[in-house]
């Protein structure tokens, strides 16, 4: 991957954290800032597996983008890009098939330019990178038209973003419901999402940190996973541990640890990683 390109960071930095940044410093990037490591810090302390968390959810967009390419879909719409890291989504997807059509979508200007700068495909398919926020569907699809065919298959991804929406304020299920609405069938929906299901104590106290650094945090249970996937064909085994599906389809090798050890706690890289993931196709 080329270098960094500097010119899209803004001149002073940040006072709050974003959670893209805040992943990215969890995966040993770059471009973050003090108060993204803080939260990241801070939030590592209280649940030392957030790390591998953020690790299994890049595997999992990976497996999920494989996977929707090998059914044949040639169009991806990835709706809260974040910071790139390559293997990125287009480079997986136009690995299978040289002219898959790609569009990022970030509400964050600076992200974007980012992706811009960086992240380039092959002759024969189409990488754009476009400015939409999740929570305005017309908006995203309106963008979105002027690369993909919306009138053919499309496998719209939401990774490790709608933990960041409110059931109550977003109506996070009938946003989900209108974009795969306004798609064709044979389209795909694969999300994954943070979980409380098995360390329920640690993730409130995880919840109440990000929140304090101003930014909302939801897990959701297996069975409120799944619900996004209501009126569509679910694919075998449901809705699991990012890590457990499909494990095969993940021909990538595993990305080496980048920068110095990040957390203070002792992290012995086992037990369950709070990541649910699921990926299911519209009839």
């Amino acid at each position: 991957m080329p270098g960094r390109d500097r010119t899209a960071r803004p001149t002073e930095p940040p006072r709050t954290a974003h959670p893209a940044r805040v992943y990215d410093w969890w995966l040993g990037g770059r471009d973050n800032y003090v108060a993204d490591e803080e939260l990241g810090r801070g939030v590592l302390d209280l649940d030392p597996s957030a790390r591998r968390g953020a690790l299994a959810n890049r595997a999992f967009m990976r497996r999920a983008t494989r996977y929707a390419a090998r059914r044949g879909v040639r169009q991806f719409l990835d709706i809260g890009t974040g910071i790139p890291a390559a293997p990125n989504l287009h480079e997986v997807a136009q690995g299978e098939a040289a002219d898959a059509r790609i569009v990022y979508t970030d509400n964050d200007p600076v992200i974007l330019r980012y992706a811009q700068a960086l992240l380039h495909g092959t002759p024969e398919g189409v990488v754009d990178c476009v400015h939409g926020d999740v929570r305005d569907p017309d908006g995203v699809l309106g963008r979105t038209a002027k690369s993909l065919d919306l009138s053919r298959p499309v496998a719209l991804s939401l990774f490790g973003l709608l933990h960041y929406l409110d059931d109550a304020g977003d109506d996070v299920y009938a946003l989900v419901a209108r974009y795969m609405a306004a798609l064709a069938p044979g389209s795909t929906l694969a999300l994954s999402q943070v979980t409380a299901d098995t360390a329920p104590g640690v993730m409130a106290q995880v919840s109440l940190r990000f929140r304090a650094g101003g930014m909302p945090f939801h897990p959701r249970s297996r069975e409120q996973v799944t619900r996004f996937f209501d009126g569509l064909d679910l694919v075998e085994p449901g809705v699991l541990a990012a890590p457990d599906w499909h494990p095969g389809l993940d021909e990538d090798p595993a990305p080496p640890p980048r920068g110095p050890l990040v957390s203070t706690s002792d992290d012995p890289d086992t037990g369950p990683v709070p990541v649910l993931a699921g990926l299911a196709v519209k009839p």
